[in-house]
Parts: structure tokens; sequence; C-alpha cells
């Protein structure tokens, strides 16, 4: 305990240390007796060991309230339907939206896989990306984009989750597991993009199919076994790397030819394709 007397005021403070919590401090006016000559004496009518309490202790233990477990399961969210969750099925080349359409909410894929084109006002097409299970599409509408910007197409045989807008906002601010892995597509398709760009600028239309080969293979996926890719035409390859289908098909057959790939009905991409990526 500490005492400190105000001789210009006549009041005593005690101080007293508390371990749970910061010191305790309570004035206590001194008798006229012990007032220093000079200063206004107390009135009469008040005692002269009036205690005031000037500040209570702030460290009482409290119980902390204990938080409330989370019931979000992100697996469940993303495989089933439910309130403003809807799941679709598309044919192969069947279209899931077109450019133009109203924007109402994130596509998110379950199963098979997307092609993302745009056409200009002349008719011609390019095609943007391929996406495969577990891609989000559609995502513009949270940045608030009224329509959609390009045509969404199923390329296999194809199961959506279709998420309206306010719910995967909601979701987004609410459920971490979901604007963590939100955010990691995100950023994904950000570098995809931009190494997209510098493929496009800087590499022939040879390391450009290479590339986009072993793109669709999913190398480094879990989703599906490596180096089996959806059936692609040879069209949409050309629109994809912005080539003619006549040097698709000429790439192609020597790729096969060195066995970078081989068809037995389906088109199997071998690893050691990434040689030809990788050659300067």
């Amino acid at each position: 305990m500490r005492m400190s007397v105000h001789l210009d005021t006549g009041l005593l403070s005690v101080e007293r240390e508390s371990q749970s919590g910061p010191v305790r401090a309570r004035v206590i006016s001194l008798p006229y007796s012990q007032q220093r000559p000079g200063t206004v004496p107390l009135a009469k009518s008040e005692s002269p060991y009036r205690v005031q309490i000037m500040a209570k202790a702030a460290g009482k233990k409290t119980t902390a309230t204990p938080l409330k477990k989370s019931t979000f399961d992100l697996r469940v969210f993303l495989d089933t339907a439910g309130a403003a969750r809807k799941i679709k099925k598309f044919r192969r080349a069947e279209t899931i939206y077109s450019q133009g359409d109203p924007a109402k909410g994130v596509n998110y894929i379950q199963k098979g896989a997307v092609q993302l084109s745009v056409i200009n006002e002349s008719g011609k097409e390019a095609v943007v990306a391929l996406l495969g299970p577990g891609d989000f599409f559609g995502e513009g509408c949270l940045a608030g984009q009224p329509v959609c910007m390009g045509t969404a197409t199923a390329v296999l045989p194809t199961s959506i989750l279709f998420i309206k807008k306010d719910e995967m906002m909601r979701a987004l601010h609410v459920e971490h597991a979901l604007s963590d892995l939100f955010i990691s597509h995100m950023l994904t398709r950000n570098i995809r993009i931009e190494e997209d760009l510098v493929d496009q600028l800087f590499n022939s239309s040879e390391k450009r199919l290479a590339r986009a080969l072993l793109l669709l293979a999913r190398y480094g996926k879990d989703d599906q076994p490596h180096g089996v890719l959806p059936k692609v035409s040879q069209e949409t390859l050309a629109e994809m790397i912005g080539t003619t289908r006549p040097r698709v098909n000429f790439f192609m057959n020597k790729f096969r030819k060195l066995g970078f790939i081989k068809y037995n009905g389906k088109l199997q991409v071998n690893t050691s394709l990434l040689s030809v990526v990788l050659h300067e």
C-alpha cells in the first residue's frame, strides 16, 4: 500500500496494488487539524473522514463467454443445394450462359469442364479459358458487373453449383473457409492471366500449344488422373493459343511422333511435353 498527501488540497490518496488488476485509488479528506494552513476548509456539514472512491478496480475476473462453434462445412456447401444455391447439370456443348445475359450469381464446377469465350462485334470468337472441377466462374457479378462479359459452355457433361449473388456475398463475409478458398482461386486466376499474356507475347505457337495441353491436363491438380485431357477440338485449341487449326494439327502430329502425347480413345499428355515449354 502507498499513501500520499496533497498539502494544497488537504486530500490523502491511498493506493493499493492488486494482483488481479490495476491500482485501486481512494481519496480521503483529512481532518481540519491536518489541513495545510491557508487552504479552504471543508464544509462543516461534511464528515472530516468522508471517503470518495475515485476509481474502482478494473481487474475483476470475468468469465469469458465461449465462442459459438461454427457449424459451416465447406464441402457440404459446395457439393449440395440449399438456400439460394442450386445444382445445374449440362450436356456436352450446352450453353451455361451467354455473353450479355444478366449476371445473377457465381458458378462452381463440381465435375466436368467449362469453356469461357468472348465474341466481338464482327462475330469472331476467342477462347479465354478452359476450367475444371473446383473452379469458380461468373464472379464478375460480385464486382458490380450487371451482365455476363462472355459465354460459358460445357465441354463435357458438367455439374454446376449456382450460388446467387446475395448468398455468395453473405457467405464470403461470414464463412472464412469459403472466403479463403475464393481468394486463393482469384489469385491463381490472376497469375494464370498474366502468364497467358506473357505466353502470347513471347512464345511460339508450338510452345503455346504445349503449355495449353499441360494446363488442360491439369498437371499439379489432384482432382483427376494426370495427363488425361477432356475432349477438346483442334478448333478450340487454335482459338486458345491464337493460331490456325492447320498449325495445331501440324504440332499435334509432331508431339505424337515424339511420344509427348498419344491417342487411346482419350488424349493422353505425357510429362515429357514439358521439354517443349522449357526449351529455349
